[in-house]
């Protein structure tokens, strides 16, 4: 056998990692749009399986988890982004 050491990892290419990037913040973005659409109808008590008080709870629940989803994740991952990762 020969000790040969590993090869390298290939360099990734930064147009499609940038692109990666941008993609998955969008989906965030869309998916918290998804949840505080999904939380107003529920406190519009358009769901037959939660109704009443409860459903306002659980509408006002999810509308502020979609916000945070929204809002608040993209910015977290942007900042994560800039970071250089350890060489």
């Amino acid at each position: 056998m020969t000790d040969l050491p590993p090869a390298p990892p290939p360099k990734p290419n930064p147009d499609s990692v940038a692109r990666q990037r941008h993609f998955a913040i969008g989906l965030f973005r869309l998916s918290g749009a998804l949840i505080v659409m999904f939380g107003f109808l529920a406190i519009m008590q358009r769901f037959a399986w939660v109704q009443g008080d409860k459903a306002k709870a659980f509408g006002a629940i999810m509308v502020v988890t979609g916000l945070f989803q929204f809002i608040v994740v993209p910015r977290i991952l942007l900042a994560l982004f800039r970071t250089r990762p350890p060489q």
